[in-house]
Formats: C-alpha cells, structure tokens, sequence
C-alpha cells in the first residue's frame, strides 16, 4: 500500500471529523445522521488502513 496516499486520506478524513464536529450546530437536522455516519465509516477505515500498513 502507498503509505503518501494512506497519509493523505487518514489526514482528510481526520479533517472531516473535526469540521463536523466543530460545526455540528450549523447543519440542518437532516443531514447529521448521514453525515456522521459517513464521517464514522471513513474514519473506521483510515484506521484499518493503519492497521494494515503496520502488519504488511
């Protein structure tokens, strides 16, 4: 696995949870749930990818 790539999505992924969770107040109801959820799975990804990239 290419660890520039890997490094470059877990940091916008990272980004991508504290920009929802720092702007949380201002996005409307509907979108929270999807957008969480997203935000979630993206960063449970980045973390197996981690995980990966060290066992490999």
């Amino acid at each position: 696995m290419d660890n520039e790539n890997l490094t470059i999505y877990i940091i916008v992924v990272l980004c991508l949870g504290v920009v929802l969770i720092m702007g949380k107040d201002r996005v409307p109801p509907r979108l929270k749930r999807g957008m969480a959820l997203t935000a979630v799975i993206l960063i449970a990804s980045a973390f197996v990818f981690v995980i990966y990239s060290l066992l490999a």
